[in-house]
C-alpha cells in the first residue's frame, strides 16, 4: 500500500475557522483531490483512517470538521467504539448541531474546501471528487449541484434526506449537476426511505445527470463506519469498489 502522509490545518471560512486533515501520498504528488465530508460523528481516528485510505489510491484527500462553529473536532467526547447506546446519548448532544448547519454554510463552507484543494501543492490541476457519509452525503450532493465546474464525481453512503419535501431539499439541484453521481443507500433506512430514493432518482434522471443509486440489501444505516455498532463489512467492501471506480472514471 502507498505510504501517505497526514497534515492538520486550519482553514478560514466565512464563518470561522475549520479544523481539517489534509492526507496525501507521501511522495507529495500532485494527485486528484477530492473532498470527504464526514458524518455526524466527525472527524475521528477512523475517519481519517477512511481517509488514508482514499490516499493511499492515489488522492489528495481533504478532511474538514463541517461543525467547525461549535469547536474543533471531536465537538462531542467519543468513545472509541460507537455502540447503540452510545449513539443514541450522543445524537442528543449531536442532533441539535447538526440540524443548524444549514445547506447555505455548509456551501459558504464548500466554497472555502474546494479553495483549499486548488491551492494546494499536491493536488493536480482540473476538477475534483466528493463523497460523503451520513449527513456528509446531503452535502455532497448539495456541492455537486453548487460547484458543477469544479466537481467531476459526487458520491454519498447511507445518506439521510437527500430528497426530502422540503424547499431546501439537495435534490432539487440536481439540474445544476454536471458530475457522474453515485449513491449507496442502506437497506430500510428510517432518514432516507424507498420514497425520497424514488425522488432522488427521478430528479437525477429527469436532469440528465450520469448516475447510479443503489440499496445495499441489509446494510443498516452507518455501514461504513468500523468504529460503530451498525458497520457492516460487506456493504463497507461494495461502497469503497463503487466509490474507487467512480473517481477512478473522472479524475484520472
Amino acid at each position: 500500500m502507498t505510504a501517505v502522509e497526514t497534515t492538520a490545518l486550519d482553514i478560514a471560512t466565512e464563518d470561522g475557522t475549520a479544523d481539517a486533515f489534509l492526507v496525501r501520498p507521501a511522495d507529495g504528488g500532485p494527485y486528484p483531490g477530492v473532498l470527504m465530508y464526514m458524518d455526524a460523528f466527525g472527524p475521528r481516528p477512523h475517519l481519517l483512517s477512511m481517509a488514508e485510505r482514499l490516499a493511499a489510491a492515489g488522492y489528495t484527500v481533504l478532511l474538514p470538521n463541517v461543525f467547525h462553529r461549535h469547536g474543533r473536532a471531536p465537538v462531542v467526547p467519543l468513545p472509541e467504539f460507537i455502540d447503540a447506546a452510545a449513539e443514541h446519548a450522543l445524537f442528543e448532544h449531536l442532533g441539535p448541531i447538526l440540524r443548524s448547519l444549514t445547506p447555505d454554510q455548509g456551501m459558504r463552507d464548500a466554497e472555502a474546501y474546494l479553495r483549499t484543494l486548488a491551492e494546494s501543492p499536491a493536488v493536480a490541476d482540473g476538477p475534483v471528487g466528493v463523497t460523503g457519509y451520513c449527513m456528509g452525503a446531503r452535502l455532497s450532493l448539495l456541492t455537486a449541484g453548487t460547484f458543477p465546474r469544479r466537481v467531476a464525481a459526487a458520491a454519498g453512503f447511507h445518506g439521510g434526506r437527500l430528497a426530502a419535501d422540503t424547499p431546501d431539499s439537495p435534490h432539487l439541484i440536481a439540474d445544476r449537476i454536471t458530475a457522474e453521481v453515485y449513491f449507496g443507500h442502506a437497506d430500510a433506512d428510517p432518514v432516507m426511505p424507498a420514497e425520497q430514493i424514488r425522488r432522488l432518482e427521478d430528479a437525477l434522471t429527469e436532469a440528465g445527470v450520469r448516475h447510479r443509486c443503489e440499496v445495499y440489501a441489509g446494510a443498516p444505516h452507518g455501514f461504513t463506519q468500523a468504529d460503530c455498532h451498525a458497520y457492516d463489512a460487506e456493504a463497507d467492501a461494495r461502497h469503497w469498489a463503487a466509490l474507487l471506480e467512480l473517481l477512478g472514471r473522472n479524475l484520472k
